[in-house]
């Protein structure tokens, strides 16, 4: 299965950070594949390190539960963007995202911005480096 960058990521982001769908979100990634957040400390919400499909799949549907059930805002697409970097490894590239969340009651938005690492094998992710402010995760 031969997926561009651009394919790969805007799956990616559709599956995780707009629909919440763990089992689509888990089938992105190959069957052994890593997701890391470097930056999480011990013990936060979100996981630090992932490994395998399953793993991420199962560990990512209690999050995304927890979200729902906290009633955690979607970003807004119009004010949010993205640029996609190549490298010189046809199999490596980065997100550079601005995510925006619309204020609350006082109308300030929020931007979560961060950098995302993907490394690819077989047109799925084979490791996901996530680089954001772990405080602003819920």
């Amino acid at each position: 299965m031969s997926r561009t960058p651009q394919q790969i990521f805007e799956s990616y982001v559709h599956a995780g950070s707009l629909t919440r769908n763990a089992d689509a979100l888990a089938e992105n990634f190959t069957e052994d594949g890593v997701l890391e957040a470097p930056l999480m400390p011990a013990g936060a919400a979100f996981p630090g390190r992932l490994v395998g499909r399953e793993e991420i799949r199962s560990t990512l549907a209690a999050y995304y539960e927890r979200q729902a059930e906290a009633a955690v805002r979607p970003p807004n697409l119009a004010k949010s963007g993205y640029v996609l970097h190549t490298t010189a490894d046809p199999d490596v590239f980065i997100a550079e995202i601005d995510t925006v969340f619309d204020g609350e009651g006082d109308g300030d938005d929020v931007t979560v911005s961060l950098v995302q690492i993907f490394r690819i094998r077989d047109g799925r992710i084979a490791r996901l480096r996530d680089y954001f402010a772990p405080e602003l995760m819920g």
